[in-house]
């Protein structure tokens, strides 16, 4: 059984949901990691879940990238380990500089709630590129992605654009945030850790009307047997 550590900062409110979801897929284990605590305890994979760490001070993961817990998260993606960051755990591991560019407000100046669609661009511990367009649920105020013009191409041709907003069809656009090149989330080069902005635990059963996020778990699951 892989244990998979879930973090909880002040703030975070999707850190529940998180570990059911973990808990829901067989071959997981839900380990709730707390944010003053620098050990991971021997998890195989950690998971920075959303919500308004800090309130949101200085800058959405500004704060929270300065918990204790993140100097080991930080140890343990060098190392190689599975991390995944969504929506405020997503522009966490931005702040801590283990993902590339930055999440600045939305395009309209709005918070948005939703349901998008994505696809993946390369298969990660997470995801696979065969998974087809996706559709998950949106809900931030700061999720339009940038980074320095300079770096954006050489991150496209490396695969580390790996999730973008589609249209039904699977057409790139429909993008709700302003993001560049309509990103949705992006990874490493080395492809271990993940961010993106849709949560794929509120997309884990039928009663969510949504059961796309499942594929997330289960790709880990088998990542990691």
């Amino acid at each position: 059984m892989a244990r998979v550590g879930v973090v909880t900062f002040p703030g975070s409110n999707c850190d529940a949901d998180m570990r059911r979801a973990v808990q829901e897929t067989d071959g997981l284990e839900a380990v709730a990691l707390w944010h003053k605590e620098a050990d991971l305890q021997g998890v195989d994979a950690v998971i920075l879940p959303g919500g308004f760490s800090y309130g949101d001070y200085l800058r959405c993961g500004a704060m929270a990238r300065l918990s204790p817990v993140m100097q080991a998260v930080t140890e343990f993606a060098n190392a190689g380990g599975p991390v995944l960051g969504v929506c405020n755990g997503f522009q966490i591991l931005c702040e801590a500089g283990l993902l590339p560019g930055a999440l600045v407000r939305n395009r309209d100046l709005r918070f948005v709630c939703d349901r998008v669609r994505v696809v993946v661009s390369r298969t990660t511990p997470f995801t696979n590129v065969s998974d087809g367009v996706l559709t998950l649920p949106i809900a931030h105020g700061e999720g339009c992605w940038v980074a320095d013009p300079s770096q954006l191409q050489a991150l496209d041709d490396a695969g580390q654009l790996l999730f973008r907003y589609v249209t039904e069809d699977g057409t790139r656009g429909d993008n709700p945030n302003g993001s560049l090149r309509d990103v949705a989330g992006v990874c490493n080069a080395q492809g271990n850790v993940v961010g993106l902005m849709p949560h794929p635990e509120r997309a884990c059963r039928p009663a969510l009307k949504g059961i796309d996020g499942q594929l997330f778990f289960a790709h880990l699951a088998r990542s990691l047997a």
